[in-house]
């Protein structure tokens, strides 16, 4: 299976070309456009509980497409909101997604839930994370641009522009500064991350958007 992730960074989606015993996983709704010789079909995400769970807690579909073909075939995958899409290459190992960004995978990679805790609930981040691990690709996008970091000590980042992250990254939430700076500079809470581990970050929010849109509607 070949890929390319074109019209990057404000409108990428994913073109695959797939060839006979091919296989992917996406996130319901995700199919752009397909070949005539692309199959699909649509299950509960790792069965029914847990597909009621990805649902109820972890911000996503209960239910994703599996695309194959008997002979070969291209297949678009994209995002709802505008941004860059990033793919991965797991090798047995695990990353915590944000709600919304995960996007496809390859069949060996095996998609979970990991508890975010109440500290990311009371952020407005949720009480979970989509876990993927296993072997194989995974593609999720995010909103503007994705770039990483690998953390060795504390970092900082602003509510909202965290997208993924290794399991070895612990995740703790504060206030940007002291009670005044951080009520006034409209920064509120932030997210403390703390390394080892790779993480990676969106150029923009829905927050940021919302708080923005909602300045100029009156």
């Amino acid at each position: 299976m070949q890929h390319v992730i074109r019209n990057r960074p404000s409108f990428a989606n994913i073109h695959l070309h797939l060839q006979k015993g091919d296989r992917v996983i996406a996130e319901a709704d995700a199919m752009a456009s397909m070949s005539a010789t692309v199959g699909m079909r649509t299950r509960f995400s790792g069965g029914l509980m847990r597909g009621l769970l990805r649902r109820g807690f972890g911000g996503e579909s209960m239910f994703v497409n599996e695309f194959f073909t008997e002979s070969e075939g291209e297949l678009v995958l994209t995002q709802p909101f505008p941004g860059d899409i990033e793919c991965l290459d797991l090798e047995g190992t695990t990353l915590f997604l944000q709600p919304g960004a995960f996007i496809a995978c390859e069949p060996r990679v095996r998609l979970g839930l990991g508890w975010a805790g109440l500290r990311m609930a009371i952020a407005r981040e949720g009480l979970f994370r989509l876990r993927v691990s296993g072997k194989g690709k995974v593609w999720f996008g995010a909103y503007g641009g994705i770039f990483s970091r690998e953390v060795t000590d504390e970092y900082v980042v602003d509510t909202g522009h965290l997208v993924a992250y290794e399991p070895t990254v612990d995740i703790r939430i504060g206030m940007a500064g002291g009670i005044f700076s951080s009520f006034f500079s409209q920064e509120g809470l932030v997210t403390r991350v703390r390394g080892p581990g790779r993480i990676y970050l969106q150029s923009r929010s829905f927050g940021g958007l919302a708080a923005w849109a909602n300045a100029h509607l009156w």
